[in-house]
């Protein structure tokens, strides 16, 4: 006998061996069973799903001679025709091959005659979406209203693009991938049949790689199988298919903790020099720190992990934070985008594992923000001094001894990576001035009056205002690059002529809206050269603070 692929040996014949498509097959067979056949049915979901075998299903449900039945016979003349694509009144039409609207209009030609030994003349359409517009225009009145003994049946994987004049006029039925633990129980059920030896984790690899497509699941058996010598392994699978094996994946990512650039690029091409392909290794990377970023979330599930937590190194989960794992998947991830892009690809690999080996020092955005806010903090309080390291603290107001030098706070709250960074550079400050007798005069006490409106306060409840008073003035004041309150009068800072101008000609009405506001009578001022402000900028010591921590440069937004 001939060899037959699995596919088509294990497509299914009756609705209840549609594995994975339950609602689709508990509502046919009951819309069968209590005659309730509809004209047109439309059936959609991702590939190898099951789609045209349900079709097949339901033709011969419908055209069996002991039907019409939820359980067609399978052994009459009809089941048999319609199984081997041989029945006259079950006709398949590829819509891939046949989108203009002569092949409908052959259709409709067609229809008119009855069935020759059927109960029902059924068409079955695959791939309707391919139809042409023209094609669907002409299809529509014979769906509408066709010949009670005429059923179609379309199937699409790109339910989209059919017209919603067609969808109106059929029963949709929406098709779902299939679990991974479904396909490889069935799988594992065609291995028993056949004899041959399988681990569990061969078979959850093969079931994982299809997606959710059972013919793709067994396709790909079928490829593996051939070469499995009577046992299908994991470890066999991934050397004949050129994969990166999970042990090599822990000790490549166990150099990486270690920080050895130069080991684990060498690493990376006694892997390449066993016949993986470049865009392989990278996916199979991105899927390892993938898998080790579920264990950092405190995910067990295998089917989730792809193996036992167990065969994961122990270094390496321990080695990589959260926001260290995240960083290395968006860095394979987007090699992977650019690398089909790229002049040279294994250039491009090196350099990704040449970042890699840093990945244990990488400080996340988020924690070097927070350090940036902690340390602007420390100087505007004035916890440190700008340029000595010595902090001046005032304990009392009246004559007071010399404060002993401080140096900065520790830290919180930013992660541990980015606060043993900043603990190096506090250590790193210039040494402190001999320290000197300093007397701080006692202030004269002011009588207490009303509390001084801040530029921010101001800022703040004034676009807030304006942002349902006057949307154009509140744009405007937003771009404005610095506010300044001195004596009344607001002095506000532009890069822009044309906002600078707008607000002075609105002047008016903005002194009205913070009289009413603030109960104040304060004036504005327009800046719209800003070179002196750039240059105060420049010289500003946090700022300088900063370039010197992170080796930068001031980049300024428009």
């Amino acid at each position: 006998m001939a060899y037959e692929v699995t596919a088509s040996r294990k497509r299914p014949q009756k609705l209840d061996e549609l594995s994975g498509q339950e609602f689709v097959a508990a509502t046919l067979r009951r819309s069968i069973e209590t005659e309730r056949i509809a004209h047109a049915y439309l059936f959609s979901g991702p590939r190898g799903v099951g789609k045209t075998s349900s079709a097949r299903i339901l033709a011969k449900s419908l055209n069996c001679l002991n039907g019409p039945t939820a359980d067609p016979c399978g052994t009459c003349t009809n089941c048999k025709e319609i199984a081997q694509g041989n029945s006259l009144d079950v006709i398949e039409i590829d819509g891939a091959s046949n989108t203009g609207v002569n092949d409908i209009r052959e259709i409709k030609d067609e229809v008119l005659f009855a069935p020759s030994n059927s109960k029902f003349k059924i068409y079955i359409i695959d791939e309707v979406h391919m139809l042409s517009n023209s094609a669907f225009n002409a299809l529509l009145k014979t769906i509408e209203e066709p010949p009670p003994y005429i059923v179609f049946i379309f199937a699409t994987t790109e339910i989209h693009k059919v017209p919603a004049t067609i969808k109106s006029r059929c029963q949709q039925f929406n098709f779902r991938l299939i679990s991974t633990d479904v396909i490889k129980e069935l799988l594992a059920s065609i291995s028993d049949e056949s004899g041959l030896k399988y681990e569990d984790d061969a078979l959850f690899w093969i079931a994982k790689e299809a997606t959710g497509s059972l013919r793709d699941a067994y396709t790909l058996y079928d490829q593996v199988v051939s070469f499995s010598e009577g046992e299908l392994t994991l470890e066999k699978i991934r050397e004949k298919l050129g994969l990166v094996g999970l042990d090599q994946m822990n000790e490549l990512a166990e150099l990486m903790a270690d920080g050895k650039a130069a080991d684990v690029i060498e690493y990376g091409e006694t892997i390449l020099n066993t016949g993986v392909a470049i865009e392989q290794f990278v996916i199979d990377l991105s899927e390892y720190f993938r898998h080790i970023l579920f264990i950092k979330h405190n995910i067990r599930k295998e089917s989730l992990l792809g193996f036992n937590i167990e065969r994961f190194s122990r270094k390496v989960i321990d080695s990589f934070s959260v926001q260290q794992l995240e960083y290395a998947v968006d860095l394979t991830f987007q090699l992977y985008r650019d690398i089909r892009y790229s002049l040279n690809q294994r250039f491009e690999l090196d350099i990704l594992l040449s970042k890699m080996s840093s990945l244990a020092v990488y400080i996340s955005p988020e924690a070097i923000m927070n350090n940036i806010g902690m340390l602007r903090n420390e100087l505007v309080t004035g916890s440190i001094s700008p340029g000595s390291g010595t902090s001046v603290t005032p304990t009392a107001p009246v004559k007071q001894s010399v404060i002993e030098e401080t140096g900065f706070e520790k830290p919180q709250d930013s992660g541990q990576a980015a606060s043993e960074f900043f603990s190096k550079f506090r250590k790193n400050e210039s040494p402190s001035v001999p320290v000197q007798e300093r007397i701080v005069a006692q202030p004269e006490e002011e009588p207490a009056g009303e509390p001084e409106l801040s530029s921010v306060e101001l800022k703040n409840r004034l676009l807030k205002h304006l942002k349902s008073a006057n949307m154009s003035l509140y744009a405007a004041l937003s771009k404005a690059q610095r506010w300044e309150l001195n004596d009344k009068i607001l002095t506000l800072t532009f890069r822009s002529l044309f906002e600078s101008s707008f607000v002075n000609r609105e002047s008016s009405f903005i002194i009205d809206e913070m009289k009413k506001l603030f109960d104040k009578d304060i004036r504005i001022e327009t800046v719209s050269n800003v070179e002196e402000q750039e240059k105060k900028e420049e010289s500003d010591p946090q700022i300088d603070l900063v370039k010197s921590v992170f080796r930068g440069q001031l980049i300024r937004g428009e």
